[in-house]
C-alpha cells in the first residue's frame, strides 16, 4: 500500500529560520512554498531525493495562528516532528482499506495537500501515537 515516505512534517515557530537551517546544514532545496488557510499553516517543502515511487521531502510548518492545529501542537510539545506522511497510489482507496481495519480516518474523503496532492490523516491513537498522513502525489 505504501510506496515511500513522502515527507516528514516538522512544526516550527519561524519558517524562514528553519528553511535556512535545513538548507545550510543538509543542503536541501526548497521546491515549494504555500499558505494553506484550511490547515492554518505557512509551509515549505524541501527536496531530499527522488525514488521509484516519487520524491521525499521535509515539510516545514509554521502556524498562521496559535489556535491552529500546528499552533496548538507547538504550545503543547514545542518544535519538532509533527507527522509522518506516506505516499500511496490512491488516497481514496487507502482511506477505505485502512478505515476498514478499524483505524479512525480523520478525513472522510481526500482533501487538498501540498504541491497539488490529495491527502488524508489517520488518528494518532490508532497508529502507535504518530499523526500519519496519506499522500497521493499529483501525476506529472
Amino acid at each position: 500500500m505504501f510506496m515511500r515516505i513522502d515527507h516528514i512534517g516538522i512544526a516550527c515557530h519561524d519558517l524562514e529560520e528553519k528553511i535556512a537551517l535545513f538548507s545550510q546544514t543538509f543542503e536541501l532545496t526548497v521546491v515549494a512554498r504555500e499558505v494553506n488557510e484550511e490547515q492554518g499553516v505557512k509551509e515549505a517543502m524541501l527536496h531530499i531525493a527522488d525514488g521509484e515511487g516519487g520524491g521525499s521531502y521535509i515539510q516545514l510548518l509554521e502556524p498562521l495562528s496559535q489556535d491552529s492545529p500546528v499552533g496548538k501542537f507547538l504550545a503543547r510539545r514545542g518544535e519538532g516532528v509533527h507527522h509522518v506522511a506516506f505516499g500511496v497510489p490512491d488516497v481514496a482507496e487507502a482511506i477505505d482499506r485502512i478505515g476498514g481495519k478499524g483505524v479512525r480516518v480523520l478525513d472522510e474523503r481526500p482533501r487538498h495537500g501540498s504541491m497539488g496532492s490529495q491527502i488524508a490523516f489517520l488518528h494518532p491513537k490508532d497508529v502507535g501515537g504518530m499523526l500519519t498522513e496519506l499522500v497521493q502525489a499529483t501525476r506529472p
